[in-house]
């Protein structure tokens, strides 16, 4: 159920992304505003018109959001952006182990890969 009035007028291309990826982080406008430390309704202003962050507003935004200040901004990522979803999570669970348990962890995943490799898996 959504809350609130909807606007007629359209996003702007950052309200846009601010709004996608808020929505992937399955936040809503009250709980991103309590994580980036500022009010709904700024949220809902960020979202809705053509607006200048500040560096620090960006960065809050990227941090509450789990994404890089350059995706909010629309910029192409240099390379991969690495995992998504489910794999995204649980290596991020990973990267929270000591390093020892990481490296078990990447042998098991480099072993599977290699098994499952398809001129691997022929020979």
């Amino acid at each position: 159920m959504t809350t609130g009035r909807p606007s007629s007028k359209p996003r702007t291309a950052l309200g846009q992304r601010i709004t996608e990826a808020r929505q992937f982080a399955g936040l809503t406008q009250q709980e991103l505003a309590g994580k980036a430390n500022v009010s709904q309704r700024v949220v809902a202003y960020w979202e809705r018109e053509a607006v200048s962050l500040r560096a620090d507003q960006i960065d809050a935004l990227a941090s509450a959001l789990n994404v890089t200040a350059d995706a909010l901004l629309g910029r192409k990522a240099a390379r991969g952006g690495g995992p998504v979803g489910k794999a995204r999570r649980m290596f991020e669970e990973v990267n929270k182990l000591p390093r020892d348990r990481q490296q078990h962890v990447l042998r098991v995943v480099a072993d599977l890969l290699k098994a499952n490799r398809p001129e691997t898996a022929a020979a």
